[in-house]
């Protein structure tokens, strides 16, 4: 069975890299044409570098890829893990303290594997194409806080987690579970004033007449928002984005400054409305629901499998701690779920077709949306020709010129009626 892993593994490795070679071939043979929709918005010298860019940072991903692959299957199929787990084991008899410096030891050693590609992402790839503006200051003072960040949130989890499994032995999948969803709420709800001001300043929006447009464009759709905020997105990059923050009474509307100096305002409105869409039609929470249900069968699985016993068998190893054998599973985890990844991917989509629709009924106006999306992809050399199998397998949203295509349509529909 442990040989079977091993091939199912690369079987999977092998048909995402297959993917996107197809995707990158694609780009090559195609991206030197102006989409229908971006007329008169990109020329052939920002094709140029939209395709440019896009290989290199695929390039960079693949080879970050390949690393952390192989570094996985050494760990697991080269007899890594059993050694980790004994060193860890003699550090701690505590199944609690053990269970988290096991888990502190792959997250660190997960941080600085990624370092140099961080590294290189951030101040050559993204340099050469004009959007890095952070300073090796700034990339180091992220690293510090996120590693303290994450480490203090990893910490709590799993120490009321272990902390479950050492007390309820036969019900520790439940109460984990209920763990890991107020966890996540937690954090949802913090993360507007605890997390996030940690690495951008927030401040409110200068445009006075844009903040007044957005709160009638929130009294129309019936949704109140605390506080609309700019945020200095620009120190580390030129890319651009708006997003909500927060749940319950504690919304956010949060604007990169970047796009407020790239779009109008009844671009920066439209895009709004598009997020507008995602909160009432309640796709946070579905999205949220199908998480914490996943998880929950997950836990369920795990624990009726450890229960079992012959998980460290399966990879032909001695028996091994709680922790290890948890990583075994999540390993087998992602071959088996590997086949599910388009229809999650369908589903986003789906969601995000839905915002499109609601922004055009909230706003009525999708030309707006349709300009925006276009200088978005322009601004941010997003990839315009995505190949249709891998767009289908991975693309969380719809791929941009199609949608450019159907605002377009929603908005001469709409005129050749008034008219």
């Amino acid at each position: 069975m442990k040989w079977t892993l091993f091939f199912l593994y690369l079987l999977v490795l092998a048909a995402g890299y297959f993917l996107q070679v197809l995707n990158l071939r694609h780009l090559k043979r195609h991206g030197g044409s102006v989409p229908p929709g971006f007329e008169g918005a990109v020329d052939r010298q920002d094709l140029a570098r939209i395709s440019d860019y896009t290989l290199a940072l695929n390039r960079v991903g693949l080879v970050e890829s390949a690393v952390d692959s192989l570094l996985l299957l050494v760990f697991i199929f080269g007899g890594w893990l059993p050694l980790y787990d004994q060193w860890i084991a003699s550090l701690a008899d505590s199944f609690i303290v053990s269970g988290i410096l096991f888990a502190f030891g792959l997250q660190l050693a997960k941080t600085v594997i990624g370092i140099p590609f961080s590294l290189y992402r951030n101040f050559v790839v993204e340099s050469r194409y004009g959007f890095n503006n952070m300073t090796i200051g700034l990339w180091l003072a992220d690293l510090g806080k996120g590693l303290l960040v994450s480490s203090i949130l990893l910490g709590l989890l799993l120490g009321a987690g272990f902390w479950v499994v050492q007390s309820s032995p036969d019900l520790w999948w439940f109460w984990g579970w209920g763990c890991f969803a107020a966890f996540t709420l937690l954090v949802m709800y913090l993360s507007p004033y605890v997390i996030e001001p940690l690495f951008f300043k927030f401040e409110p929006i200068r445009q006075r007449s844009l903040e007044e447009s957005i709160r009638e464009l929130m009294q129309r759709a019936g949704l109140q928002v605390s506080r609309v905020f700019q945020v200095d997105a620009s120190r580390r990059s030129r890319h651009s984005n708006a997003y909500f923050t927060g749940i319950g009474r504690v919304k956010r509307i949060v604007l990169f400054d970047t796009l407020l100096e790239q779009m109008g305002e009844s671009e920066i409105l439209a895009i709004l409305a598009h997020e507008v869409g995602h909160w009432k039609k309640r796709h946070i929470f579905k999205r949220l629901l199908m998480v914490e249900c996943a998880a929950l069968a997950g836990l369920y699985a795990a624990w009726r499998l450890i229960e079992w016993g012959g998980v460290p068998g399966l990879f032909e190893m001695a028996p091994v701690s709680f922790a290890a054998q948890f990583v075994l599973l999540s390993f087998a985890a992602s071959i088996v779920l590997f086949p599910s990844t388009p229809l999650s991917s369908w589903s986003s989509r789906r969601h995000e077709r839905q915002a499109d629709d609601f922004a055009c009924s909230l706003s009525g106006d999708p030309e707006s949306l349709a300009s925006a999306l276009v200088k978005l992809c322009r601004e941010n050399l997003a990839n315009l020709h995505p190949h249709p199998l891998y767009a289908a397998f991975y693309y969380s949203h719809p791929p941009v010129v199609d949608r450019v295509q159907y605002l377009n349509t929603r908005a001469e529909a709409a005129e050749n009626k008034s008219s």
